[in-house]
């Protein structure tokens, strides 16, 4: 026992007198670190093209189930990546993720990246299962929309050692026929793929996708 037990109040009357810092948020938010852990992103190539190819390592990774990926075939008629296959479905579910980058470090193609956006909170949990036309990266100048040819006489390494730096002249977009992008409700959810709404249970196969969980009323999985 200290002689002067009032020496354990020291720290709490020194801080009493302290000027008290007050965040005036939302009005000014505070810069993230650069290298912050926040919302996903998928990215493209520089002429438009999507980097994922749909191979599900970052599903793999994921600790907590939050990633559900279901890769496709390009055609030439329809191309989303350079290479064989493209990410059809991408969902991450924001109701399990913690953020830890994992995923990131697993992606071979640098596809999936994580941005400063922090703000992710909501009312449903529906609008937290975010869909790969939310997570995906917007165009930027010299940028044509997926999907589209690949560059003329360039093939998917040259991609991926940067020689491509915009689209090629005259690229234009193809038609999209695949229609197994967009999901946006549990109605719309195949019998493998995670629902979005209510207190329903996530099935999976065991490769890494949603495996045996439930989101309880806190917005919680439970295994």
């Amino acid at each position: 026992m200290p002689e002067n037990p009032v020496a354990g109040f020291g720290v709490t009357f020194k801080d009493m007198f302290k000027k008290r810092l007050t965040e005036q948020y939302p009005e000014y938010k505070k810069p993230t670190a650069p290298r912050f852990h926040g919302r996903h992103q998928l990215n493209r190539h520089p002429d438009g093209l999507e980097k994922c190819v749909g191979c599900e390592l970052c599903a793999w990774a994921c600790p907590a189930d939050a990633i559900y990926v279901e890769g496709a075939d390009n055609t030439d008629e329809e191309r989303y990546s350079p290479g064989e296959r493209y990410g059809r479905v991408y969902q991450i579910n924001y109701l399990r993720c913690i953020l830890c980058g994992l995923c990131v470090e697993a992606c071979p193609t640098r596809a999936l990246t994580m941005t400063n956006e922090y703000e992710l909170a909501d009312d449903s949990r529906e609008s937290l299962i975010y869909t790969k036309e939310e997570l995906l990266a917007g165009l930027e100048e010299g940028m044509v929309d997926s999907p589209h040819a690949i560059y003329p006489g360039m093939t998917e390494k040259d991609y991926y050692r940067g020689l491509v730096t915009e689209a090629a002249p005259g690229t234009v977009r193809q038609t999209p026929t695949d229609t197994g992008a967009p999901q946006k409700s549990a109605d719309t959810f195949g019998a493998d793929e995670p629902a979005a709404a209510g207190d329903a249970t996530f099935e999976a196969a065991p490769h890494g996708r949603m495996t045996h969980g439930t989101v309880t009323a806190s917005g919680e999985g439970e295994r």
